[in-house]
């Protein structure tokens, strides 16, 4: 789109600080003409112009809320033929897709740029942290302990808002690829043919299906995931490794060698089956073959990769006795390699990886190996054989030849080991119980378990973990639901047995609400033999999670109560006096709002650490954060620091959902800078020094006492409006595109937990999805006027306000949360919202609950402002503030057509007519609104 009016040139408005911005700007313009060229040459002049008539008419109606523009926009949608709206849709979601890409690119560029001035490390950095901890006095031998004996583990998750197609995945990388290299100096030629290869990209792009027309299973969910670890994980974090070593030597003047893996990859896809009828025993074995798979073929290509490397003669140089005999061992006897021990040893071990592969299910090995070796017994065997040639290496003058490759392989065997990730186990509690119920009755024990009141149950779970005998039986026809469960447990012992212990070693219980939930997992290990009472041993940790509000006011209480039981102590003491308890955002956050929950977690967490401080066991939180504000999203370096003390402790583990995997880990440069913030939060929250001074806790307790008269009066407003306001339910399944959100091929996983119109029974994640694609977001505000509004009205004003703004200076809690809650309302727009208000025909209805919501928003603003002290939005983040900014002028058509083409989809369902054409269409615009958005789920 060469002219200047294009609707995809550089964003309309100057912003501050637009120097900065300006490589950004010319990459979004570069990007920009190029699909506009692509446009025009796939879909004619006419839909051209028709594209940049729609942005300039959005951009009046956002700037001058114009009811002459709305109009105009309305009439002119109306009109578009379907053919018309397909291209429309897709060229703003596609532009969406680059700005994204353009964004991340000048987010690589600026750190770059701040590491080649020398300026001071940046926040966020493990440099950082560690120049913080060295001025505390923290020493060297504290820091490297907590290295040894850390666990960070991001756990990647399949959810039911996860849009984007590996396809586009691909097509997008290989964009940003060709964006980075126009840093570079280039020649004119090199110029032409870069520019060459990105029009091409984004002419595949154009012609790549951007939608699933068919459901996803959970196989294509694993595929997806593991084409992270390509792009990102297996390469970056050992370099993060690496890294950090060389930093800690830096501030503390003595290097070090950090064995541990203190950071490991977690996973859910194929292991959880909490509302998921399609994840079972079959699943979880396909995910770890896959697992392995990935890894292996990563093995196997460096260690070819290494022989050819590796050219060193005994002839020239000696080798250690250790790597001699290793070399002896390989199945290459060709005399041409006979004096070179390091390429016969690799030989050797690629031999060995082959084996290893096919005996873990791998069916195509790219090279054959040279002859046969015996498969590896395990991941520790083959880094034994790499540390024989780092070994040699050493003492042969051949320490330079250790990095990169080596080391980094090395590095990776001791973090992925053969499994790749861990994969978690997840049921609901409901479901143990209904099992455990047949398999009493069957074995003649208990007639009816489920009628049991919770003492009871407790007493008999107990007497029956005591027992030497197993309830299930070979010659009973159980119902196919407890089948299917008993099947899970036996997948889960032998994928133990061939990958290794941390292939699968966690198991956790949603909806926990007893201590029964707790002791029927245990029971059902040991019914398959993952529970040996005699030994005292558990193979899958039992870990509750904890999910409403009342959940998590009950989690201390019942936490307490469970490892007070003689066995769960001995268990406890056998995991390494460490127990894990899992903390859930989304189902909190739907059920009591988003300071309430917020609140609620603080408290759950403090409580905690006391019951676990009491009970002499080190408590690990896993924090089951979306990808929105609304489901606890919101930066993760800020979460953790926001963490109450004492909850960190160089243990954390939190899940990463949706699209949030993709914008973090498709870009291997931005997914390295987010394991840092990962490590660095996690080791500032762990080792800095909390003042203990009486005044700071008579401080702290203040705030603490206000929080909680905050919360209870959010709580109520939330729910007022949620639960207990009449036509809400049917409001918001008008309002938003909920229905058709159901309809999308995005996940293998239902939107809803039960087929009803029910907003408790629709799962947290749709549901906050929804709010964002009608630009109102309202689960990461609402609630929070009426609770801070009220709470001054009935004091002293200026004194009330004047606590909450030493709140938000000195409590890192209040102050991430009006951080995160001030990015939501960037994003928020009621003037779109209103466009999608219009879809509700009760006009009674209609004006009731959006008076109410624009009345809330409109005070939220206006409290938000009186406590920070800034006048505009995300005054502090400025770069995101520009980001959010620019990138209206394309979200905001795809808003208006999303509305346009539900309106006609709707239109034809009344009459049980549908249009393939207006389907897709709705489906492309809720793909680029969620690009446009940057968080969806």
């Amino acid at each position: 789109m060469a002219n200047q009016s294009s609707a995809f040139n550089e964003p309309t408005a100057e912003q501050p600080g637009a120097d900065k911005d300006a490589p950004l700007k010319e990459d979004i313009r570069l990007l920009g003409r190029l699909l506009g060229d692509v446009l025009r040459d796939q879909e004619g002049e006419e839909v051209y112009a028709v594209v940049e008539t729609i942005r300039q008419t959005a951009v009046r109606f956002r700037r001058e809320a114009d009811a002459g523009a709305a109009k105009e926009l309305d009439g002119m949608l109306k009109i578009l033929t379907k053919e018309q709206t397909i291209s429309v849709v897709r060229a703003f979601s596609y532009f969406s897709h680059l700005a994204n890409i353009a964004e991340d690119q000048h987010h690589i560029r600026r750190r770059r740029a701040h590491l080649l001035a020398g300026s001071n490390p940046q926040q966020g950095s493990v440099n950082y942290a560690l120049c913080k901890l060295k001025q505390a006095g923290v020493a060297q031998e504290t820091v490297s302990t907590f290295f040894q004996e850390a666990l960070i583990s991001p756990v990647l998750t399949a959810h039911p808002t996860e849009v984007q197609r590996k396809s586009i995945l691909d097509a997008e990388h290989d964009i940003a690829r060709l964006l980075a290299e126009r840093d570079l100096p280039l020649t004119p030629k090199e110029t032409a043919a870069n520019l060459h290869l990105l029009r091409a990209r984004i002419a595949t792009l154009w012609q790549t299906r951007m939608l699933r027309y068919s459901k996803l299973t959970v196989a294509d969910e694993i595929e997806n995931a593991l084409s992270y670890y390509r792009i990102t994980f297996l390469r970056e974090l050992p370099g993060l490794y690496d890294d950090i070593e060389q930093d800690i030597a830096h501030h503390y003047g003595t290097s070090v060698q950090l064995d541990a893996p203190y950071v490991q990859m977690g996973s859910w896809i194929g292991g959880d089956r909490d509302g998921n009828p399609n994840v079972n025993g079959n699943t979880m074995s396909h995910a770890l073959t896959r697992q392995a798979t990935t890894i292996l073929d990563f093995y196997l290509e460096e260690a070819h990769t290494l022989g050819a490397e590796l050219s060193i003669s005994t002839l020239m140089i000696a080798c250690s006795p250790q790597l001699q005999a290793l070399a002896d061992q390989s199945p290459d006897t060709s005399d041409h390699r006979a004096d070179e021990p390091y390429r016969r040893a690799l030989i050797g071990i690629y031999a060995r990886l082959a084996s290893t592969a096919r005996a873990l299910g791998a069916t195509n090995i790219l090279r054959k190996e040279v002859g046969h070796a015996e498969p590896y017994a395990d991941a520790r065997a083959f880094a034994t054989d790499l540390q024989v040639l780092i070994d040699s290496l050493n003492a042969n003058h051949g320490s330079v030849l250790v990095q990169p490759r080596l080391a980094t392989l090395k590095r990776a065997a001791d973090i992925f080991g053969f499994h790749l990730a861990s994969l978690d186990m997840r049921q609901s509690s409901d479901i143990h119980e209904r099992v455990l119920a047949e398999l009493f009755s069957t074995s003649g024990v208990q007639a009816d378990y489920a009628a049991l009141d919770e003492d009871a149950k407790v007493k008999l779970l107990l007497s029956e973990l005591a027992q030497p005998r197993l309830l299930n039986s070979p010659y009973v026809n159980y119902s196919a639901e407890t089948v299917s469960e008993l099947g899970v447990l036996r997948a889960a012992r032998e994928i133990r047995a061939r990958y290794g212990s941390r292939a699968i070693r966690n198991y956790i219980i949603s909806h926990t609400e007893t201590v029964s939930d707790l002791l029927e997992v245990l029971l059902l290990q040991k019914e398959l033999g993952l529970l040996r009472i005699a030994e005292k041993e558990l193979d899958l940790m039992v870990i509750p999670l904890f999910e409403t509000i009342p959940d998590l006011q009950r989690a201390s209480g019942i936490m307490e109560a469970v490892m007070a039981i003689p066995l769960v102590k001995e268990l406890i003491a056998k995991q390494g006096q460490i127990q894990e308890v899992m903390l859930g955002y989304s189902d909190s956050n739907k059920d009591g709002g988003f300071l309430t929950s917020n609140w609620e977690l603080y408290k759950a967490e403090t409580n905690l650490v006391t019951v676990f401080e009491k009970a002499g066991v080190k408590l690990r939180l896993f924090h089951g954060r979306g990808g929105t504000v609304g489901r606890g999203g919101g930066p993760s370096y800020d979460a953790i620091l926001a963490q109450p003390h004492g909850t960190v402790n160089g243990q954390i583990r939190l899940t990463e959902q949706g699209e949030i995997i993709a914008s973090k880990f498709s870009n291997k440069d931005i997914g390295r800078r987010n394991l840092e913030l990962l490590v660095a939060a996690t080791l500032e929250a762990s080792l800095l020094p909390q003042p203990e001074d009486s005044e700071h806790s008579k401080q702290l307790r203040q705030f603490e006492t206000i929080m909680a008269e905050i919360s209870d009066r959010a709580y109520k407003a939330y729910r007022n409006l949620v639960y207990e306001t009449p036509g809400f339910t049917d409001y918001f399944f008008t309002a938003t595109p909920i229905a058709e959100i159901a309809e999308l091929n995005l996940g293998s996983r239902p939107a809803s937990r039960k087929s009803t119109k029910r907003i408790e029974d629709l799962r947290a994640i749709p549901w906050g999805f929804s709010w964002g694609q009608c630009r109102l977001l309202l689960p990461g505000w609402y609630g929070f006027a009426s609770a801070i509004g009220g709470w001054i009205a009935d004091g002293d004003k200026a004194e009330r306000l004047a606590q909450l703004q030493a709140m938000f200076k000195h409590w890192p809690l209040f102050a991430t949360l009006l951080s995160n809650m001030d990015m939501v309302l960037a994003k928020t727009d009621l003037a779109i919202a209103s466009r999608y208000a219009e879809l509700v025909q009760d006009k009674e209805l209609r004006e009731r609950i959006f008076k109410r919501i624009t009345e809330e928003h409109a005070n939220t603003i206006s409290i938000l402002e009186s406590i920070t002290g800034a006048g505009e939005r995300l005054a502090g983040n400025p770069l995101l503030a520009r980001s959010i900014q620019n990138r209206f002028a394309y979200l905001d058509p795809l808003n208006h057509l999303q509305v346009e083409l539900i309106k006609r989809h709707r239109a034809l369902s009344s009459e049980s007519k549908a249009d393939e054409r207006v389907h897709r269409g709705i489906h492309l615009s809720i793909n680029g609104v969620a690009a446009g958005l940057r968080n969806t789920g």
